[in-house]
């Protein structure tokens, strides 16, 4: 499984060959950065591990009197441990929620039969999570923990309410097309 720069990276350049400098750029673009820390030199580092990984082709172009710059593209064995990444993103939860995040701005990587399949998935991992919290806090629960047990049981709830929250949006997106 892949990194979450790593996902982030293969995922933008699968749409479209770019160079580094694109991608620092749609990053900026996109706002990633107020929700998911990924520095200029993390783009550069991982670059060169997806390009030793043979994950990315790098393309050297030359723009008349400008300095060369290196066009990314995705590899056939890159588009694989994406695609295997997100499928796998999909059913797992995770309380850093970046994950999946990283993971729905990619969904259309995967056939649409299959994106609806996968969020169906989801949201039964999700209910899981949900019910098992639920089972926990119990007044005879909480009357032995600390308050701070207890609102930390109730943080991670409204954790998995928003991300079912988020699942079903996504749900209704994959339904309209």
């Amino acid at each position: 499984m892949l990194s979450k720069p790593a996902t982030m990276l293969l995922g933008l350049i699968s749409h479209q060959p770019l160079n580094a400098y694109e991608i620092v750029k749609t990053l900026d673009y996109m706002n990633i950065k107020y929700w998911f820390n990924i520095g200029t030199s993390t783009v550069y580092a991982t670059i060169k591990t997806l390009e030793k990984k043979q994950y990315i082709t790098g393309k050297v172009q030359k723009d008349g009197n400008m300095p060369d710059k290196t066009i990314y593209s995705i590899t056939e064995q890159g588009t694989a441990v994406l695609l295997d990444t997100l499928r796998t993103s999909f059913l797992k939860f995770d309380y850093d929620t970046n994950i999946f995040s990283i993971t729905a701005f990619f969904l259309d990587c995967l056939p649409l039969e299959e994106q609806k399949a996968l969020l169906e998935k989801r949201m039964i991992v999700l209910h899981e999570y949900l019910s098992g919290i639920q089972k926990q806090d119990t007044e005879e629960w909480e009357e032995q923990v600390s308050l701070y047990h207890v609102a930390n049981l109730q943080r991670m709830t409204d954790i998995v309410l928003a991300e079912i929250n988020g699942t079903e949006r996504l749900i209704k997106v994959v339904t309209a097309k």
